[in-house]
């Protein structure tokens, strides 16, 4: 019984040993098959970060890239990484200081200024990065109400900052652990902090040296500009404003920081440009090694644009309007070296007359486009104002260049005929009585006067006496009516945010007076509106489609900036744009012959536009000079052209307009040189693509 028991223990007793070496075996065998890969997975972080998409290019009508992308580095900084470092206060001075040295400028969204006292700055960082802060003090259980100054003295205790730090080294601390804190808030919607974008690669390096946990490198890119010939006609691209975000952008599905276009092209065509953003998910370890990368959903760039531009003939134009803005300063218009040489600025537009296409747009002075926010605050502070678009956010009157208008309503709404005549003495003596008694400019400069005039050669002469009295003979509304059939003082179409302009005329006067004893629209009025001076004041671009309009004899066509736009590879047609025809003003054939002819006739010798008569320039031109009086008469006159050419198959439209420009016949110089330009590579304009064919 005894033995039959010991000998029980005894197959219990091995059969236990048996099962423990088992165990220990395969615990053994587990081990020794771990690879380091999977211990290093055992202490890794998996997370998603979004990816930013390409933005499209922006190209001219022959395809020349005018904005693209250039490829750029960040420095990230991953709080799980960091804070798991030995010593994260250490090495985040080490890493501030080491970028101080290098200029690489950091970025945060802490609400508190930078020096003492401190205040809150919550209202200047928009709503989203506010409703950070707030949940920020939440998870701290730090009251709503809490001094910026018990707030920065309270965060400098628990976030352990040395005693012998500056109270501006403590700023910079602090503003980069609030923004890595943010990051470990639940529910909080935030990628991986970027310390600092576009780091140039010697700061990169000097950076990465260091060895600092948490902190890597991230490609991105940055919008480069490759032309200085349109920095107003593209705009730039920024990051949104909270406001933007909230009311635009967020119903998108736009990250809260994405880059957004602001201005010009960039804005017109976002919903274009900007693609869609993509998901990465990234494994790493707690030393900051990436593991794994992969998409989860990838990005798709944007869509390239096509403009109607020429950039050909756009440098050519700019290039011809700052030549002789610079002339203008050093000699004046008539090298007196007086009138003219305060010349500040202009704006040359140029359009093709079948399809009212805008191949040139340009204004002077300009800037550069891929220093933009770093020249800021001096080109505001410039007196030439060139931060300004003048080609459609500037409206100036338009001086005789309007006198086919008064001309066009006389002879369709009056009864007047083209061959009425008038005869020029010098000072419309009508309205003398009242004290009002106007004086054609041949007079005031030398006394003489044009004689008897009708309607070409008063065109061609640009004889303000002719246009007072036929000008007298119109109805206002008539006028008014016929203006805005020829797209003056009112939207051209185009695709960018442009002035309205206005049109000289009873209710204009009353809102422009409204309260004083000028409300009142009189005869005196009627007579400076006739010749393109009182209340009338319209864009370079409204210009140049009341040019086109003149052309195409009453058809209005809307302008436009856009081609086509094109997928990011080039394989699909996303959109294409068509002519549209936005209004048509009928005209008797004598009307359009007696403006046409009066037009070409102003470009003959001796006349308003005679750089363009036959012995000077072999295709024959359609023109008219204005010059315009301006602000209390102490500046020069701003001085304007319109024309167009051939004048018997019109083909380019132009409108040139310069700041204190003193004469409009001397801007035919800067016209010849588009026009050269533009009919030595005619063909560049005559492609047309089939539908859904893309080139």
């Amino acid at each position: 019984m005894e033995r039959r028991a010991r000998v029980r223990i005894t197959g219990l007793v091995v059969f236990i040993a048996m099962l423990v070496a088992l165990f220990t075996l395969r615990i053994y065998k587990l081990q020794a098959a771990q690879t380091e890969e999977t211990i290093e997975l055992a202490n890794s972080l998996t997370f998603q970060t979004r990816v930013d998409a390409s933005r499209g290019q922006i190209l001219d009508r022959n395809g020349t890239v005018l904005a693209a992308n250039r490829a750029s580095y960040d420095l990230v900084m991953i709080n799980f990484v960091f804070f798991n470092g030995p010593s994260p206060n250490e090495d985040l001075v080490k890493l501030l200081d080491l970028c101080d040295d290098l200029g690489v400028e950091i970025q945060h969204h802490l609400p508190v200024t930078r020096s003492r006292p401190y205040e809150y700055t919550v209202d200047d960082i928009g709503e989203p990065w506010a409703t950070y802060f707030r949940k920020y003090l939440s998870s701290r259980s730090l009251d709503s109400d809490i001094t910026a100054g018990t707030f920065m003295n309270k965060l400098r205790e628990e976030y352990n900052l040395p005693e012998e730090l500056t109270a501006e080294e403590a700023y910079r601390l602090i503003a980069v652990r609030y923004e890595l804190e943010l990051r470990s808030i639940q529910d909080m919607p935030l990628d991986n902090y970027v310390l600092a974008e576009d780091v140039d690669a010697e700061a990169l390096a000097a950076v990465i040296e260091l060895g600092i946990p948490g902190v890597i490198v991230q490609t991105s890119t940055v919008r480069e500009y490759k032309t200085p010939y349109t920095a107003h006609l593209l705009g730039y691209t920024t990051k949104m404003s909270a406001e933007a975000y909230e009311n635009t952008y967020k119903a998108l599905g736009y990250a809260m920081d994405a880059e957004v276009g602001r201005e010009g092209v960039e804005l017109a065509f976002e919903e274009y440009l900007h693609g869609e953003d993509g998901w990465m998910r990234t494994t790493i370890t707690s030393t900051g090694e990436i593991l794994a990368q992969e998409y989860t959903q990838k990005p798709v760039p944007g869509g390239n644009v096509e403009l109607t531009i020429d950039i050909d003939l756009q440098r050519v134009a700019y290039e011809a309007l700052e030549e002789w803005i610079l002339e203008l300063r050093q000699t004046g218009a008539r090298g007196d070296g007086e009138s003219g040489t305060d010349a500040r600025g202009g704006a040359v537009v140029a359009l093709d007359v079948k399809t009212n296409e805008v191949l040139a747009s340009t204004s002077y002075p300009s800037y550069d486009a891929n220093t933009f926010a770093k020249d800021y605050a001096s080109l505001a502070q410039d007196p030439n104002k060139p931060l300004i678009n003048r080609c459609i956010n500037m409206q100036y009157a338009p001086g005789s260049t309007y006198k086919m208008i008064t001309g066009i309503t006389a002879m369709e709404f009056a009864n007047v005929s083209p061959w009425y005549q008038v005869v020029d003495n010098g000072r419309f003596t009508k309205f003398e009585g009242t004290g009002y008694a106007p004086a054609c400019h041949i007079f005031r400069s030398s006394g003489r006067t044009h004689g008897v005039e009708d309607m070409r050669s008063a065109l061609a002469d640009s004889c303000n006496y002719y246009f007072y009295d036929v000008g007298l003979q119109c109805k206002t509304d008539d006028v008014d009516y016929v203006a805005s059939m020829f797209g003056l003082g009112e939207p051209t179409g185009i695709e960018l945010v442009e002035f309205a302009g206005q049109r000289a005329n009873r209710e204009t006067k009353r809102q422009t007076f409204a309260g004083t004893q000028l409300e009142a629209w009189v005869d005196g009025d009627k007579l400076q509106a006739s010749i393109g001076q009182s209340l009338n004041e319209f864009t370079p671009m409204q210009l140049a489609v009341y040019c086109s309009t003149l052309a195409n004899n009453g058809t209005r066509l809307k302008a436009t900036y856009l081609r086509r736009v094109v997928s990011w590879d080039f394989k699909e047609l996303l959109m294409e744009s068509h002519p549209e025809v936005v209004s048509e003003f009928k005209m008797q054939d004598t009307t359009i012959a007696a403006i046409r002819e009066g037009m070409v006739e102003a470009t003959q010798i001796g006349k308003t536009a005679d750089p363009f008569g036959e012995s000077y320039y072999p295709i024959k031109v359609a023109a008219k000079t204005g010059t315009a009086q301006h602000g209390d008469g102490s500046q020069s006159d701003n001085a304007s052209l319109v024309c167009y050419a051939p004048a018997d198959d019109p083909q380019i439209a132009l409108a040139i307009y310069v700041e204190n420009g003193a004469v409009g016949g001397k801007l035919a110089n800067i016209a010849m040189k588009v026009f050269d330009e533009y009919f030595s590579q005619t063909g560049k304009y005559e492609t047309v693509y089939g539908e859904n064919e893309v080139r």
